[in-house]
């Protein structure tokens, strides 16, 4: 990649979520199907809250397999 290869934007994307009544989802959004645990939103703090996030999905995991 050279410095050619970059165009100006005014603005960048990013996926966010959205909840059925039109509601933009702030913080982080964690559900659960029949056997496995979703992330559905991971906003910019994701990655310093990274290990929180893990052992949070950890904890359901291990719950979920408990139920078995």
């Amino acid at each position: 990649m050279e410095a050619g290869d970059l165009v100006r934007a005014p603005a960048g994307v990013r996926a966010q979520a959205v909840l059925r009544d039109g509601t933009l989802v702030d913080d982080f959004l964690i559900r659960e199907g029949a056997r496995a645990v979703h992330v559905l939103n991971a906003p910019s703090p994701a990655a310093t809250a990274s290990l929180p996030i893990g052992r949070e999905i950890g904890r359901r995991a291990l719950a979920m397999l408990g139920s078995l």
